[in-house]
């Protein structure tokens, strides 16, 4: 299990989970309109989801229903960047 960003950190960006994570595994890249967790490297201790202020990460079993599919978009941008 890791953590998830959703739908909600498009075009907001809010950087300050990243300054939480203990482990690093927040990023982004020029011209991406939302951060993803990287879930290789995510050790699950829940550090980021109370600084994101537009409520965007949830622990991959609490994902909403229609955010799903961000599970993958996570994982995906991750490895189509290796």
């Amino acid at each position: 299990m890791a953590y998830v960003i959703a739908e909600p950190c498009i075009d907001v960006m809010d950087k300050a989970c990243v300054d939480v994570c203990p482990v690093d595994c927040i990023h982004t890249a020029e011209g991406e309109r939302m951060l993803y967790i990287d879930p290789e490297e995510c050790i699950d201790c829940g550090a980021c989801e109370p600084e994101c202020p537009v409520e965007a990460i949830f622990a991959e079993e609490d994902l909403p229903d229609e955010w799903k599919h961000y599970t993958q978009i996570n994982a995906d941008w991750f490895k189509n960047r290796k």
